[in-house]
């Protein structure tokens, strides 16, 4: 804490020639927003951290189970890919288990129990996406709020004065233009990471779909040969 703090007070914003303000400067000049600021900040960090730790985790697992599961499905090895998929903690695993699982019931209830599955599965791991939009969302519009304080602010000094000066709505409109700044800061990241997460598991999820999709060919395909045998 001691070192961000330093960190802060010797980091300089370069406004011009001749022309600077440290980060400490601008965190007090914001006003009191940017405390809200700060926090949606800081919680978006943590998100982004864990989310970024969890799709990564999980990502890897994925192909794991599914290169072996489906090589266990194309030779009609259903009882060992169903062994192999209780002993993972994959995403792709769960979904597949639970057609496995019920492959002696018919084709028909595996298919729904997949579905089932995935539905359950893809909640899991769009978890705290909606946090990241709601944050990229909240942002800007804490940092507007501050510029219509910082607005009032000045219009309040020149009330006090009875006369315009440029250093009696400096203030003010720093306020204003410090936090709309920190807000759009703020959000830009967040968003980006939105989207990139979002794509990351759309595609984790087509590869669950193509997974469950052939185990239900697999399925379709044993049916076929118990009917003609």
């Amino acid at each position: 804490m001691i070192a961000s703090i330093l960190w802060l007070q010797e980091t300089q914003l370069r406004l011009g020639e001749g022309q600077s303000l440290n980060l400490g400067e601008i965190w007090v000049a914001g006003g009191f927003m940017m405390w809200p600021l700060g926090a949606a900040l800081a919680f978006g960090v943590l998100i982004i951290l864990w989310k970024l730790v969890d799709l990564g985790l999980k990502g890897s697992k994925n192909k794991a189970v599914l290169r072996d599961a489906d090589e266990l499905i194309s030779v009609g090895s259903l009882d060992d890919a169903l062994a192999l998929c209780n002993e993972s903690g994959a995403p792709a695993a769960a979904v597949l288990q639970a057609g496995l699982s019920r492959y002696e019931e018919g084709t028909d209830r595996a298919t729904q129990a997949i579905e089932n599955a995935g539905a359950i599965q893809v909640a899991g791991l769009e978890k705290g996406l909606v946090w990241l939009a709601t944050l990229s969302n909240v942002a800007p519009l804490l940092g507007f709020l501050g510029t219509v304080i910082g607005m009032i602010q000045a219009f309040q000094a020149i009330e006090i004065a009875g006369e315009v000066e440029a250093t009696l709505v400096a203030g003010g409109i720093k306020v204003a233009l410090i936090t709309t700044a920190t807000g759009l800061t703020i959000a830009i990241p967040i968003n980006i990471f939105h989207n990139y997460f979002v794509t990351k598991i759309d595609r984790l999820v087509i590869d669950m779909e193509e997974s469950a999709q052939r185990l239900i060919d697999a399925l379709h395909e044993r049916e076929a040969h118990q009917a003609a045998g």
